[in-house]
């Protein structure tokens, strides 16, 4: 992998060795970015009451795992249950790590449904090589892409149109901090092929997982992935 990883809940920590440049819309750092760590931050219902400021929660979380400055996603799915993947196309090698949790499952285009459990799909990506602005958001919609993919892919068709994601997602590509950036990132590309890939072989691996779990916990009787 392209960064270290720590997994001790409720953290999931990622670092890599020197800052890294992100797009994605995560709470402490939307939009473009340049960070060294990445931090997920287990957490309940009962954490985040309407009375609660998340961006603060989030914050005083982060503070107290020691990295105050990371990139910062939260999830009610047990961090102990992250996926990674790696894809390499012509060189190009991308990195997914992910969580999923899908019990806040969402159709898009109609927020039908709203599960007791908050549930978020949050991933990480890693491109080997640096992108431009336009080859970052590029890159970032075929992230969008593969992982409705395989929440598609998976899902059985006795529970209804599949839903295509969760109300609370969250989506971050990180890419070198260096110059002669590319700038494409589309499907016909390495670098899409190689996005694309990881995703979607990490998030189908981790729907399925969360399936099972939920079988399990008694909460999810009828199978919902295939």
């Amino acid at each position: 992998m392209p960064f270290a990883i720590d997994c001790t809940p409720p953290f999931l920590k990622v670092r890599f060795a020197e800052p890294q440049r992100t797009l994605g819309w995560s709470l402490l750092h939307p939009g473009f970015a340049v960070v060294s760590d990445v931090v997920w931050v287990e957490v309940r219902n009962s954490d985040l009451g309407p009375a609660t400021d998340p961006a603060a929660f989030l914050r005083a979380r982060l503070a107290q795992a020691g990295l105050p400055e990371a990139l910062g996603f939260m999830t009610s799915r047990d961090v102990r249950r992250h996926h990674s993947c790696r894809r390499r196309a012509d060189g190009v090698e991308a990195a997914c790590l992910t969580t999923v949790g899908l019990s806040n499952g969402e159709r898009v285009g109609s927020r039908r449904m709203h599960g007791s459990h908050a549930g978020t799909i949050n991933t990480l990506v890693h491109v080997s090589v640096p992108l431009t602005d336009g080859a970052m958001v590029e890159a970032i919609s075929i992230v969008t892409e593969a992982r409705t993919a395989a929440i598609v892919d998976s899902w059985r068709g006795e529970r209804g149109a599949a839903i295509t994601g969760t109300g609370t997602d969250c989506i971050v590509v990180a890419a070198p901090h260096r110059d002669a950036p590319l700038d494409c990132a589309g499907l016909h590309t390495a670098v899409g092929e190689a996005i694309g890939g990881a995703v979607y072989d990490a998030t189908r691996t981790g729907a399925e997982r969360w399936d099972r779990d939920m079988q399990q916990l008694g909460l999810l009787p009828t199978p919902a992935f295939s």
